[in-house]
């Protein structure tokens, strides 16, 4: 993927040809003072959405799926793009707004985390 610059506060985790992860501020969410699952994430994939890895190989006509999370079952935003260049642009879009504050995580949670999302607060927007 094409990540040389990702949007600020997120690093590329990792990236393959057909699935890509960035995090959010890793050098805070880094398990020590936070749950390892706190670490915001995007996740760039292509074709089916929630598969298990090995039980299907994308084609070329499998749409990519762009989803920010903030812990792995707390979904934010999900989008569907047909092709790579506007599935990666759609990445760097979410990525900024997600760093500018347009999403309030307290909004997603049923029992929040107040000490995360307190830092998370000081951190976006």
């Amino acid at each position: 993927m094409d990540f040389a610059d990702p949007p600020a506060g997120w690093e590329v985790w990792s990236s393959g040809e057909t699935r890509s992860v960035l995090a959010y501020r890793p050098d805070i969410f880094d398990s020590r003072e936070y749950p390892a699952p706190c670490l915001p994430t995007i996740y760039l994939t292509k074709g089916q959405r929630g598969r298990r890895p090995g039980r299907h190989q994308p084609v070329p006509d499998d749409p990519w799926h762009v989803t920010l999370y903030l812990e792995p079952e707390i979904e934010v935003v999900s989008a569907r793009y047909d092709h790579r260049e506007s599935a990666l642009a759609g990445v760097r879009d979410l990525a900024a707004r997600f760093a500018d504050g347009e999403f309030d995580p307290r909004e997603y949670y049923q029992v929040p985390r107040e000490d995360y999302l307190n830092e998370l607060a000081s951190l976006i927007g």
